[in-house]
């Protein structure tokens, strides 16, 4: 197998003839380590919009949490192609940082949000503490839906 990051055991790579054409075994993980990540969707019109967020792994997909009913949201109900940058958290992307492709589909059921807010949870302690802080004060302020986003590479 080829070489992989220090932090990613071999059994969490699918085998070479179970990856999408082009993905290689640490592309999934070298996306997922970053801290941040430029999101890009597209308008109908096929310009390009960028949104900086957090992003964890879950299985062989890569997931964000997000506020339903916006933006992004709306753009990939008409186009599910995305790509996915390293980026600072103002969403400034360096001039020689990769491009990764995917396919996004958005997730609303509860028990799917709550597979993606566990992901996200584990990598950042934010998240957690937000988490923990909503589960307390939705019982008397009503927050905003939200929506995951699932993302294949490839």
């Amino acid at each position: 197998m080829d070489s992989l990051p220090p932090d990613v055991e071999p059994e969490n790579v699918a085998p070479a003839d179970l990856r999408p054409a082009g993905l290689q075994p640490d592309d999934l993980a070298a996306v997922a380590a970053n801290r941040y990540v430029s999101l890009t969707t597209f308008r109908r019109s096929g310009a390009p919009v960028s949104t900086p967020v957090w992003i964890a792994r879950d299985g062989d997909e890569l997931v964000v949490i997000t506020i339903d009913d916006v933006g992004k949201t709306k753009r990939l109900a008409h186009t599910s192609r995305v790509e996915l940058r390293p980026c600072d958290v103002r969403g400034t992307v360096s001039g020689d940082a990769p491009t990764h492709h995917g396919t996004a589909r958005i997730v609303r059921e509860p028990e799917e949000i709550a597979a993606v807010k566990r992901a996200i949870g584990q990598k950042y302690l934010l998240a957690r503490l937000g988490n923990l802080v909503t589960g307390v004060t939705s019982r008397v302020v009503k927050g905003k839906p939200r929506a995951g986003i699932r993302i294949v590479l490839g």
